[in-house]
C-alpha cells in the first residue's frame, strides 16, 4: 500500500484501528452497556505505557494497548517469516525475542495482487477496504480481550478472513473489528493473517517430491499452527483454550470446513461457524500436481531447478503461476461441477485425508457442532445499476444461461430454475429471483446435510435482512451478515445505514452466537427457538426485522437446480 493510502486511513480513520478510535460514540451506541456518564465521558479512552497491557507469550513479552477497556494485541507473530527457504515450506515458529515486542499496529497482508484494488469506488465505498504492508512475513494474528492475566477462562472465537483462498485479510472490512463483541460478551477475539493464492496453494509435490509434500496445503497449515499458539498463549490473554470457535466468511467460512476436516487441528477447534462459504469440496490432488508441474515450466526451470522458484520476488512468482494456472484450466476444460481448481486447499491424503463433507462428513468433525449461515441474495446485479429492477423474467433467464453469480450458468436448465423460483417465491420482483437463483442455499444444505449426521448438532441460518442502502437495492449481498454477528453494524455502515434497526437484530444475532459459543447451542437469547438442522425438515431460522423459524422454504425452487 502507498503511503497516501495509509496517511489517508490514519487521518480519516477509515482504518479499522482508526473507525475504532474516531467513533467512541457511535460505537458506544452499539454496546451492551448504556454508555458513559456525562462527568466520565470527557475523559481518555485509550491507554498506552509500559505496563498498561503487557502479556507473555512462548516467544516473549508483548505490549499492546487498551481502548474503551479492551486490550489491544496486534500483528503478533505466530510463525516466521515465509520468504526464501520457507516458501512451500510448512510454517516455522517465530524466534523468540528478548525486547518487548510492540504489538500496536496490524500484521502485514499475505501476498497478493492489490493493483487496482481500489479501482472500483463503489465497492470501495461498500466494503471499506483496508490494507497495509504486502509481504511473506504475513504470519500475525491479532488479540482483543477484556482482561490479561486474570485468571479467567473466557471463550475464545478466532476469525478467519474471505476473499477467496487468494485475497483478503484479518481487518479487510470494519465489520470484522472484535471490540464490540468481546465486550458484550466477555470474550476473546482472535483474527489471522496466512499464506493465499500461489504462495499458500502451489501443489509442488508431483515435481518436488518429499521435500515439497506439504506445498499445496501450507496456507491451511498456517492457520493450523495459528491455532497452536491459541492453544499454548491464550490463557495469558484471557481466555480459555480447551473452548475455541472458528468463524469464516465466504471464503473463510471455506477455510472452516477445511480446518474441521484436517486431522492436525483436532483438538484445537470445539465448535465452528460458516458463514456464505460452504465448501463440501477441496481440490483434487492430480490436478494441483499437474498445475504445480506447469509452474515450473512456465518458469523455465527443470525439476532440478525447483529451489528456484523460492528466490523469484513474490509478485513476479504470482503471475507465473496464475498464467500456469489460465493455461491449464484453457487446456483441461471444465471440471466436474462443484471441484475446486487453481490455488487451493487440496486433497492430498496426508494433511487434508478426504474431501471436507463430500460424498460424507469427515470424521475429524464428529464431535464439533456448527451453525451454517447464509445471504438471502449474496449478489444484487442492481445496486448500482437501477435501470435492472425493471427487468423482465425472460432476460433473466437469457442472463443465467451463461453466468450464475459466482458460478457458471445454468445452460438448458435456466428457464426451469427460474420459473421453479419465482413460482415459490411470488412476491419476489424478477432482478430479486436473479439473485436468489445465483445464490441458492445449495450449497448450505448440502454442507448441513452431511453434518446432521454426525453426533455433534448443526443450526442453518439464512439472513434475509434487507439494508435501506441504494434506493432498497443493495439487499442481503455477500459480506453483509458479518457485522451482525458481530455486534457492529453502528460500525459497518455502508452495509447497514446504521442505527436502531439494524441494531436490534444485531443484539439477537450476536446473543445467539455468544450462546453458541459458551454451549454449543445458539438457544437461549432473544431469538426465537432454535431448532438443530434435519434433512427431513430442514429447519432454518429466518434472520429478518421478525426473525421465524421455518422448515426449508425454498425445498421446492431448488429441486429444479442442477446437482452438484
Amino acid at each position: 500500500m502507498n503511503s497516501n493510502r495509509r496517511n489517508f486511513l490514519k487521518t480519516m480513520g477509515t482504518g479499522a484501528t482508526g473507525l475504532a478510535l474516531g467513533t467512541a460514540a457511535i460505537s458506544a451506541s452499539g454496546c451492551a452497556s448504556p454508555g458513559p456518564k456525562p462527568e466520565e465521558s470527557d475523559g481518555p479512552v485509550l491507554f498506552i505505557g509500559e505496563n498498561i497491557a503487557l502479556a507473555d507469550t512462548q516467544y516473549g513479552k508483548v505490549r499492546g494497548y487498551q481502548l474503551r477497556g479492551i486490550y489491544y494485541f496486534l500483528g503478533i507473530p505466530y510463525g516466521a517469516d515465509t520468504s526464501g527457504q520457507n516458501r512451500f515450506m510448512p510454517p516455522q515458529k517465530p524466534k523468540p525475542w528478548t525486547d518487548i515486542f510492540p504489538a500496536v499496529w496490524w500484521g502485514n497482508s499475505a501476498p497478493q495482487i492489490m493493483e487496482k484494488r481500489y479501482a472500483n469506488v463503489y465497492s470501495s465505498f461498500i466494503d471499506h477496504w483496508n490494507y497495509d504492508d504486502v509481504s511473506e512475513d504475513c504470519l500475525r494474528l491479532n488479540v482483543l480481550t477484556p482482561a490479561i492475566n486474570d485468571g479467567k477462562k473466557r471463550p475464545v472465537i478466532v476469525w478467519l478472513h474471505g476473499g477467496g483462498f487468494t485475497n483478503g485479510n484479518a481487518i479487510e472490512q470494519d465489520g470484522y473489528h472484535g471490540e464490540n463483541l468481546a465486550k458484550k460478551g466477555d470474550i476473546v477475539f482472535v483474527s489471522v493473517n496466512h499464506r493465499l493464492g500461489p504462495l499458500g496453494f502451489t501443489n509442488l509435490a508431483g515435481v518436488g517430491g518429499e521435500k515439497f509434500a506439504a506445498s499445496g496445503n501450507v496456507g491451511m497449515l498456517d492457520l493450523v499452527d495459528s491455532l497452536e499458539w491459541v492453544r499454548d498463549n491464550i490463557p495469558n490473554f484471557g481466555g480459555d483454550p480447551g473452548n475455541v470457535t472458528i468463524i469464516g466468511q465466504s471464503g473463510g467460512g471455506a477455510k472452516v470446513t477445511t480446518l474441521t476436516a484436517m486431522p492436525s487441528a483436532k483438538g484445537l477447534i470445539h465448535k465452528a461457524v460458516v458463514l456464505s462459504g460452504a465448501g463440501t469440496r477441496s481440490g483434487e490432488k492430480e490436478y494441483s500436481e499437474k498445475l504445480g508441474a506447469y509452474i515450473l515450466k512456465e518458469a523455465g526451470f527443470s525439476a532440478g531447478q525447483i529451489s528456484k522458484l523460492q528466490e523469484i520476488p513474490w509478485l513476479d512468482y504470482i503471475m507465473i503461476a496464475n498464467r500456469a494456472a489460465s493455461k491449464l484450466a484453457q487446456e483441461s476444460g471444465p471440471g466436474p461441477s462443484g471441484m475446486r481448481r487453481g490455488f487451493n486447499p487440496v486433497v492430498d491424503g496426508v494433511f487434508l485425508p478426504q474431501h471436507p463433507y463430500y460424498p460424507e462428513a469427515t470424521p475429524v468433525a464428529s464431535d464439533i457442532p456448527m451453525i451454517i449461515c447464509s445471504t438471502m441474495n449474496e449478489s444484487s446485479p442492481s445496486r448500482t445499476s437501477p435501470e435492472l429492477e425493471n427487468i423482465t423474467l425472460d432476460k433473466v433467464i437469457e442472463n443465467v444461461k451463461t453466468r450464475s453469480g459466482f458460478s457458471g450458468g445454468f445452460g438448458d436448465k435456466a428457464a426451469e430454475v427460474v420459473n421453479a423460483y419465482a413460482k415459490v417465491f411470488p412476491d419476489k420482483k424478477p432482478v430479486e429471483i436473479w439473485s436468489m437463483v445465483s445464490s441458492s442455499r445449495q450449497g448450505v444444505v448440502s454442507l448441513a446435510d452431511a453434518k446432521s449426521k454426525q453426533p455433534a448438532p448443526v443450526y442453518v441460518a439464512w439472513f434475509c435482512w434487507q439494508p435501506p442502502l441504494f434506493d432498497n437495492r443493495a439487499r442481503a449481498a455477500h459480506c453483509v451478515d458479518i457485522c451482525f454477528w458481530f455486534y457492529n453494524t453502528d460500525l459497518m455502515l455502508t452495509h447497514t445505514g446504521g442505527g436502531a434497526r439494524p441494531r436490534k437484530l444485531s443484539e439477537k444475532m450476536s446473543d445467539a452466537l455468544l450462546q453458541f459459543m459458551r454451549t454449543g447451542d445458539p438457544n437461549g437469547g432473544s431469538l426465537p427457538a432454535w431448532s438443530k438442522y434435519s434433512s427431513e425438515r430442514g429447519e432454518v431460522m429466518v434472520l429478518d426485522d421478525i426473525s421465524e423459524l421455518k422448515n426449508d422454504p425454498d425445498r421446492e425452487a431448488r429441486k429444479a437446480l442442477p446437482v452438484i
